[in-house]
């Protein structure tokens, strides 16, 4: 099998075509007290061959939602309580389990931060990539093992023919991250999502990842939701960027005009605590901090989540939260000072 054939392009898809529409996903945590609400109210679309990066700190509930599109929410406690995720005409909450697996590695594939947790121990690679093309199409285990191999070239995996019978403890953080996006690419999703795929990687590797997930979605035109908190991964990668705080989307724009003019103050803390060429030195101010730790998500206050670590917080960031408006064209932002200068 041809490494062309690999990764053919998705089927029936034309540029520019919508490949997921999420529309107010709520995802929250039941125990004992007040629910914990991980998402709040979250929407978004993606279209054929667009990357769109979500970024945010710990907490701020990206990994949850991707976690949401494929329906693994972890339980008990866990759940989606409202909200629509449409692909190919089809809610994804509204999916039966049987035809939601058939979804998870076929439509919508996912490549996780830490391969190692992820890959079977016991399983060779050839293996586990051949089991996720059996699953979903009706074709002999030869064809399965040839397209296995097919894809660990197509990933550039060195001496992909040897690596084909090795375990996962045999092979590197960077080789097992390719093994990731070959099994995730292998059925030729609609939507690919990467959660942090380079973060225990080393810069070196991590530069060959995200071009190599460049590389292969121009091939195939496959959508790409990619998680990150690293600002460098979202200027090289994303069309679109998505601002996540304590759950909510609190901005939103094209990726040029978010790194020129960003709108939100925490957007502005994100990008002003980014480490410049040069360090701080003699003559060059020390890197800024936000202050302050992000609200529990049981404990949320009345008005915007922010406004206890924002310098331009009034009273009324403190009494409402924001609604989330289009300030320019494209550009989304929930602000109550998103209007003014980021000097006032």
């Amino acid at each position: 099998m041809s490494t062309a054939r690999a990764i053919a392009p998705v089927s029936s898809a034309m540029p520019g075509e919508m490949v997921l529409d999420l529309r107010g996903l709520r995802t929250e945590f039941r125990g004992e007290g007040p629910p914990a609400v991980a998402v709040n109210d979250l929407s978004f679309t993606v279209r054929h061959g667009e990357t769109l990066c979500i970024v945010g700190e710990s907490g701020c509930g990206k990994s949850m939602t991707a976690l949401s599109l494929l329906r693994l929410v972890p339980r008990p406690g866990g759940r989606i309580a409202a909200g629509t995720a449409m692909i190919g005409g089809r809610d994804l909450f509204t999916l039966s389990e049987p035809e939601m697996r058939a979804v998870r590695g076929g439509e919508i594939a996912m490549i996780f931060q830490e391969p190692m947790t992820s890959l079977n121990p016991v399983l060779t690679i050839g293996r586990q990539i051949a089991e996720t093309v059996m699953v979903h199409e009706n074709v002999p285990w030869s064809v399965c093992m040839e397209r296995a191999l097919a894809m660990l070239r197509a990933v550039r995996m060195p001496e992909p023919e040897r690596r084909l019978h090795e375990y996962p403890h045999q092979l590197s953080g960077g080789m097992r991250q390719r093994v990731m996006i070959a099994m995730a690419l292998a059925c030729r999703p609609r939507l690919l999502l990467a959660d942090e795929p380079t973060t225990a990687l080393d810069v070196t590797i991590q530069a060959q990842i995200l071009d190599l997930i460049r590389d292969l979605q121009e091939q195939t035109g496959t959508a790409v939701i990619l998680i990150t908190h690293d600002l460098g991964v979202v200027a090289e990668m994303a069309d679109r960027v998505l601002v996540m705080y304590a759950g909510r989307k609190v901005e939103e724009a094209v990726v040029d005009e978010l790194f020129d003019a960003p709108l939100h103050p925490y957007t502005r803390g994100l990008m002003a605590a980014m480490p410049h060429l040069g360090g701080v030195g003699a003559g060059r101010m020390r890197l800024a901090e936000i202050p302050g730790v992000v609200p529990a998500l049981t404990d949320m206050p009345e008005g915007c989540p922010f406004a206890a670590r924002c310098g331009r917080a009034s009273a009324e960031c403190r009494a409402a939260m924001p609604p989330l408006e289009e300030r320019r064209p494209g550009h989304l932002v929930a602000c109550w000072h998103s209007g003014e200068s980021p000097d006032a």
